[in-house]
């Protein structure tokens, strides 16, 4: 009856697994707790605990190593409201986006894209010897500053999408 991944649980090592399975088939704790049987609670509880282990285990991982990194915000949200212009209502989402060409794409929901929120998220996960790719905005413009020596911009006024050089 003991479980190694679980301790202080009455559910055995079995039981844990089958509610795993059920977890990464993406079942709601109401759902996998009729199948196996278990108070909801408890399903849930053992759901949240994989979670955080998730967690965990992302924010120990360097996230990407050096090379061609593409950064952007973007603004989700409500049509924009009438007569605001730029970047549209202040309602909207504002959302965070890296990805590594050929490889991984990280997001994160930020409160406002300046380069205080910016920089250091670009800090944490990309080398500094990566190559940068962003757009004109002024919240890229410190990243040379900040030891990123290859920072290259695409200019979207001038109908350019995309930079491989």
């Amino acid at each position: 009856m003991k479980n190694r991944y679980i301790k202080h649980t009455h559910i055995s090592e079995v039981k844990f697994r089958q509610l795993l399975k059920l977890f990464c088939n993406d079942l709601t704790a109401t759902q996998a707790s009729e199948l196996m049987k278990l108070e909801r609670k408890t399903v849930n509880r053992i759901f949240q605990l994989l979670r955080a282990k998730i967690v965990d285990l992302a924010k120990k991982e360097s996230y990407f190593s050096s090379g061609e990194i593409d950064v952007d915000e973007s603004y989700f949200g409500a049509k924009r409201v009438r007569g605001k212009r730029g970047r549209g209502d202040g309602g909207k989402m504002k959302v965070f986006g890296m990805k590594k060409r050929g490889d991984k794409v990280y997001t994160q929901i930020v409160n406002n894209c300046s380069a205080a929120e910016l920089v250091p998220i670009i800090k944490k996960l990309a080398p500094s010897d990566s190559t940068i790719y962003s757009d004109e905005w002024k919240a890229y413009d410190g990243l040379v500053n900040a030891g990123y020596k290859k920072h290259y911009r695409v200019t979207h006024s001038e109908d350019v999408f995309a930079n491989y050089t």
